[in-house]
């Protein structure tokens, strides 16, 4: 059984546009059989913190293109993306590089 772990989620570029407008996030994410990874990650994010038009922030079970996220400051690219399994006190940042009026079309 995975620990809860304590994540800090931030958003920016006009993503915390969907959240709110709150840009940080210190999550605890509840205990689980399978360890977190970006994918569990995604999906808990979408049910308690996400406000409004999905469709913006996610696409599949991924973020959407022209989102960039960062773990640890690191491009999560170069960390397995969705597999990658999160450890107590990661930062992800979530960030749109879809400026302006693109967010809203």
């Amino acid at each position: 059984m995975a620990a809860p772990l304590s994540v800090e989620v931030e958003f920016g570029g006009g993503a915390e546009l969907l959240f709110d407008g709150v840009k940080k996030h210190q999550v605890t994410l509840p205990g689980q059989k399978e360890p977190w990874d970006i994918r569990n990650l995604l999906v808990w994010i979408k049910k308690n913190l996400l406000k409004e038009r999905p469709e913006l922030f996610m696409q599949g079970d991924s973020v959407r293109p022209g989102i960039l996220v960062l773990i640890n400051d690191a491009d999560w690219e170069l960390l397995g993306e969705l597999d990658y399994q999160l450890q107590d006190q990661d930062s992800v940042l979530f960030i749109s590089t879809l400026h302006g009026h693109q967010m809203g079309s």
